[in-house]
């Protein structure tokens, strides 16, 4: 292994193994193709990429090449779940040593506006956010990033796991904004990916009884499986979302409890603009609904009256902050467990697979993850 000077401020590697990537255009193409391997600079590590999730916005970007004001304007590799192993320590890094199994936190904010010197570090406009362009993310063997995003995985957490603390960070941020409350009832709408580990996490905090939505049965069918006590329900394609969510009320005994009794919290984890108005109805007076999901730019038919007679709180995040900690000891600690949540694995060299089996829900798959399970890398 050996610098060689490319040009510009950054220096590339030669390594011993190729650096294939998945990449996504301008024009809404995906291909996969060799990338240069920096070396880390001061305060950065050069990681071993040993596991990328695919996440619905990589989807997105693909097939739509934006996500609101974030729009894919050149070539880029996707990819932000991810876990791996460092390999080389730049100038300055004391955390790490090579050899050391972490996962990335995958945004690395300017650390200097006054929303990251308040704390709310995800919220900065300048935050440089892997496989967002035009910063190239984690579908790739080698990749730099910050130490101080890294985070070390105990023994008992696989790559697997730590790649998966990405989206569970996104739940944990909105089930904590969320104020979701012990012995209170809960809905979760949409068992993707975010609505399953929203589900899991819910039941770990304690929340009951929890209702988990979907148009999909086979998706329910999963969710009942993976958390028995859930109970759930096939959204009606032939109902409006009043009616939709009275039905979905019926499930905490309203007959008989009530409006105390209706669900407390709804975590809204699809994006989809039936779905946040059906949750608006759903929640109880006075409750919270939490959006998680992604969705379009605008939503024009919010039941604003209803939302205001009724004091709902309709509350939204952006991604997380300092959540990998806390997931780590979920993890490590047997609290959570996310290994079932795994339907599908690709080589680093099948990526393109990966992305399209992910994008057909017909094939069933819940979480789809690339591995590059080479050793020897250097």
């Amino acid at each position: 292994m050996f610098p060689i000077t490319n040009g510009t401020s950054q220096q590339t590697i030669k390594t011993r193994m190729p650096n294939p990537s998945l990449q996504v255009t301008a024009d809404h193409k995906l291909k996969q193709q060799e990338a240069p391997v920096y070396a880390p600079k001061k305060g950065e590590v050069l990681l071993h990429i040993k596991t990328t999730g695919v996440c619905g916005s990589d989807i997105h970007f693909w097939k739509t090449g934006r996500i609101g004001s974030l729009v894919v304007e050149g070539d880029c590799i996707l990819g932000h779940e991810a876990a791996g192993i460092v390999l080389q320590c730049g100038e300055g890094v004391t955390n790490l040593k090579p050899g050391d199994r972490v996962a990335v936190e995958p945004g690395v904010p300017c650390g200097s506006c006054f929303l990251c010197m308040d704390g709310r570090y995800n919220l900065c406009e300048d935050v440089q956010f892997a496989g967002v362009y035009p910063y190239h993310g984690t579908i790739q063997r080698y990749k730099t990033h910050p130490a101080k995003w890294c985070h070390k995985l105990p023994p008992n957490v696989s790559f697997a796991e730590g790649a998966l603390l990405e989206p569970l960070s996104v739940v944990m941020h909105g089930i904590k904004s969320a104020g979701l409350s012990l012995g209170r009832g809960a809905v979760i709408c949409g068992a993707g990916p975010i609505g399953l580990l929203a589900l899991t996490a819910a039941r770990a905090s304690g929340a009951h009884p929890l209702v988990i939505t979907d148009l999909e049965p086979q998706r329910l069918t999963f969710a009942k499986k993976f958390v028995p006590t859930a109970v759930t329900y096939q959204v009606d394609r032939n109902l409006d979302a009043q009616s939709n969510a009275k039905k979905i009320r019926e499930l905490f005994d309203y007959a008989n409890v009530g409006e105390y009794g209706a669900p407390e919290t709804v975590l809204e984890c699809t994006g989809v603009e039936s779905s946040v108005i059906t949750a608006a109805y759903t929640a109880r007076r006075g409750g919270t609904v939490m959006v998680i999901g992604v969705g379009r730019e605008i939503m024009n038919n919010m039941p604003f009256m209803h939302l205001s007679l009724a004091e709902i709180n309709l509350k939204f995040i952006n991604r997380y902050r300092d959540t990998w900690p806390a997931g780590l000891q979920c993890l490590a600690g047997g609290i959570l467990d996310l290994k079932p949540l795994v339907s599908h694995n690709f080589t680093l060299e099948k990526a393109l697979d990966a992305l399209h089996t992910c994008a057909d829900l017909s094939n069933g798959s819940i979480k789809v993850q690339i591995i590059d399970e080479v050793v020897n890398v250097l």
